[in-house]
């Protein structure tokens, strides 16, 4: 019988994802705003990625740092804390006009962005039976894709409507709603020492501890960074210069790519609960679906039917999901007491792999157009760079799925190969 989950539980989720779903707004609000950002700041593609990669960076340098600091603390004061800074930076972003300080903008919204999912994630393992606690996590990563939604539609719509700086300080407004609402649920403070212990595979958890947040640090790096390099900049920019569409067709584009997240995200959280030792195989079949996704978009010379730019946004999109098979590595491998640490270093996994994304895709497009033309030739160039971190991410999944599985078998644990298991379920219904 299913463990019953109190109201109390879901009180605390909800404050939770009401801040997560704020945070996501501000991490993406700048995707919309990139054509606007090279006028208002007089810049060209790299210091572009430069804004971007100031937040991301910043973000993924935080994540270790705030797991301590969540595990000293708690969800509560480091979530209060990084709204109410995040809030801070969009005040900067919306009265400046100066490149420098709107780099100054993004690192605080970065930094206060870093708590927050690693944050309702613990809430989650502490909350929730272990056996909900992936399709939990699931649907906490939709609640912050309603946030990327209202970037692409609510937030683009003002900006275009009421301009630059009315448009941040209605998002920074929204950070300070988002910190009281915070404040208003009693959500337990430190170590949450009572919690109930997460689940374990099997043998013992300081063996696999090692090999199984790497494996989730991997995953995350892998799936996430496409769809944040066209959510978080270069996807706007790409639609509109590069392919012709109209700003208009641009938000639905990212619009489709949102909630193509909220279809695939309930998927993988049930697959996931379900097959614990298949994870790895959903993360590779991911990779091979996105490879191919950039391929057929570069290789034709001429811009693309919109058909096709949605089925390729479909296909990277379900990327956000994916990438929290990682944080499920760490719920099962880890110590309960370093949880926030475990989750800090996969979390950190898909932001360096974004950082490294937009940075090749801004100067290959400054190399390939100086003048900053930047034609469909020269995005084929840029994105086309984007292989570079795929093939470190494949890599990194399968040198760390097979130390695991060593580590795993060392401890009496057996993954049977694939086709083993495919071989009895075959045998089962011939049974039957």
């Amino acid at each position: 019988m299913a463990a019953r989950v109190s109201r109390r539980a879901w009180w605390v989720f909800a404050a939770a994802g009401a801040a997560y779903f704020m945070a996501i707004m501000h991490r993406t609000a700048l995707g919309v705003a990139g054509v606007d950002a090279l006028d208002r700041f007089a810049i060209g593609a790299t210091a572009l990625s430069a804004l971007s990669i100031a937040q991301i960076a910043t973000y993924a340098i935080l994540q270790v740092p705030s797991g301590r600091l969540l595990d000293k603390f708690g969800p509560r004061a480091v979530m209060v804390a990084g709204s109410l800074l995040m809030a801070v930076g969009q005040v900067l972003m919306a009265t400046t006009e100066s490149f420098t300080w709107a780099i100054v903008a993004r690192v605080l919204i970065g930094a206060g962005d870093a708590p927050i999912f690693i944050s309702a994630s613990r809430l989650v393992a502490h909350w929730f039976p272990p056996r909900r606690a992936p399709q939990m996590v699931q649907l906490t990563a939709q609640i912050g894709q309603a946030g990327q939604l209202a970037t692409a539609i609510p937030v683009a719509w003002l900006l275009h409507s009421q301009g630059w700086s009315p448009t941040f300080l209605v998002l920074a407004g929204m950070g300070v709603v988002a910190a009281v609402v915070v404040c208003a649920v009693r959500i337990p403070g430190a170590a949450d020492a009572d919690a109930p212990p997460v689940l374990a595979l099997a043998g013992s958890r300081t063996t696999v501890s090692r090999a199984g947040v790497r494996l989730g640090f991997w995953t995350h790096f892998t799936a996430l960074f496409s769809a944040n390099t066209v959510a978080l900049l270069w996807g706007v920019p790409f639609f509109i210069t590069a392919q012709g569409r109209s700003v208009a067709e641009a938000s639905v584009l990212l619009t489709v790519l949102t909630l193509s997240k909220f279809v695939v995200s309930p998927l993988v959280g049930t697959a996931t609960a379900r097959h614990p030792l298949r994870r790895s195989w959903m993360v590779l079949m991911f990779a091979c679906v996105t490879a191919v996704a950039w391929t057929l978009l570069l290789l034709p010379s001429t811009p693309r039917p919109m058909w096709q730019l949605v089925l390729f946004v479909m296909a990277i999109a379900a990327g956000g999901p994916v990438s929290l098979v990682g944080l499920d590595f760490a719920r099962t491998f880890a110590d309960h007491n370093r949880l926030g640490a475990a989750n800090g270093l996969v979390n950190t996994g898909g932001f360096v792999s974004t950082i490294v994304a937009l940075g090749l895709v801004g100067a290959v497009l400054q190399l390939a157009a100086p003048g900053g033309d930047y034609d469909l030739d020269a995005y084929r160039l840029a994105f086309a760079a984007l292989a570079l971190p795929w093939a470190v991410g494949v890599i990194g999944i399968i040198r760390s799925r097979a130390r695991a599985r060593a580590d795993w078998a060392a401890d009496g644990v057996r993954v049977p190969p694939l086709r083993e298991v495919l071989e009895r379920r075959r045998l089962r219904r011939q049974g039957d």
